[in-house]
């Protein structure tokens, strides 16, 4: 960490369960910063595996804070975002790696385009597998294009395939709707102007709502190619202890759904949320219906599946009261 009262970058990682994966997460870190000054805060949500212990022994320089709960994502961040000196916040995920070149190209880039809020990488699998990087606001409309099938069918096509992108050259920089929180670059500045992530949002949708307040306040979202980011994705939820009724799949399932309601409500209204739900709830009942009817067992046996995903979904609307309120944390 830099000795600078100002760094360059405060580099914020939310920890939970993945110790081996965040230690090398953390030497990447130390490897690929470059000249970059920055300083790095670890948030550590409650986990079981000694991940704040080890970060408390092999990287003393690492500001840790620890909590007695696992307060999700969106309010995890903000304990750092408060203690934060850097004049950009840079996410990363405890299961993302950076790429050579990474963090300098992302201060580069925030500081040659002053109008520009928040910033994404490329990001990629161990295998250099494209992953979304660049997305379109959630909508009815393409919660039906995704659901459907469409998207994926036809996804060069500019409105079909529009909620991942996959129309455009993922080679070339451009301004977008939003950019995972695996990895992204915030401007401090506009981050106090806007406010921190809305902590209703236990986890998903909490960057997606971050990056709309942002866009309102007339600041851009831009994707920059250059930036690569290894993700593996998904690590923390692998631990996941289900409910007595769920699995852990099913839990993190659930917690999706919640969370879209509540950013469907939020932006879309009381009908917006209702019908967005209804969508999902009419492709689980059609799923169900043409798997029931299979001569092929392992889909029949998939009706269970879709049967417990409109339980679910009725569960979150329960919940939520319609996208209208937060379960208490932890979920």
């Amino acid at each position: 960490m830099s000795d600078f009262d100002t760094p360059d970058a405060s580099v914020v990682l939310v920890s939970f369960n993945t110790r081996d994966l965040l230690r090398e997460c953390l030497l990447t870190l130390n490897r690929e910063a470059g000249g970059i000054t920055y300083e790095t805060i670890v948030v550590d949500n409650s986990s079981r595996d000694g991940s704040a212990e080890m970060v408390a022994s092999e990287f003393p320089h690492v500001r840790l804070i620890r909590s007695e709960i696992n307060l999700g994502f969106a309010a995890a961040n903000n304990r750092a975002f408060e203690i934060a000196r850097g004049r950009y916040i840079v996410l990363l995920n405890s299961d993302a790696f950076l790429r050579t070149g990474a963090l300098p190209l992302s201060v580069e880039h925030m500081d040659a385009n002053p109008r520009v809020g928040l910033g994404g990488g490329r990001l990629v699998g161990r295998d250099s597998s494209w992953q979304p990087s660049a997305r379109m606001f959630p909508s009815p409309l393409n919660s039906l294009l995704m659901m459907s099938g469409l998207a994926a069918k036809f996804p060069k096509s500019r409105l079909l395939g529009r909620m991942d992108r996959t129309w455009a050259d993922p080679l070339q920089p451009a301004q977008v709707d939003w950019v995972p929180g695996a990895y992204c670059i915030i401007r401090r500045s506009v981050l106090d102007r806007v406010g921190f992530f809305d902590e209703r949002f236990f986890l998903y949708f909490e960057e997606v709502d971050l990056c709309r307040r942002f866009k309102a306040a007339k600041s851009e979202i831009w994707y920059w190619p250059d930036i690569v980011v290894e993700h593996l994705g998904g690590e923390s939820a692998k631990t996941i202890k289900g409910l007595k009724t769920l699995s852990p799949s099913s839990q993190i399932e659930l917690w999706r759904m919640r969370a879209g309601l509540l950013y469907f409500r939020k932006h879309h209204g009381k009908f917006g949320a209702w019908s967005n739900m209804l969508l999902e709830r009419w492709w689980y009942l059609l799923r169900a219906f043409r798997n029931r009817w299979s001569n092929s067992a392992p889909r029949k046996a998939r009706v269970t599946d879709f049967e417990t995903g409109i339980a679910m979904l009725k569960q979150a609307w329960w919940d939520t009261q319609g996208g209208k309120i937060s379960p208490p944390r932890p979920w």
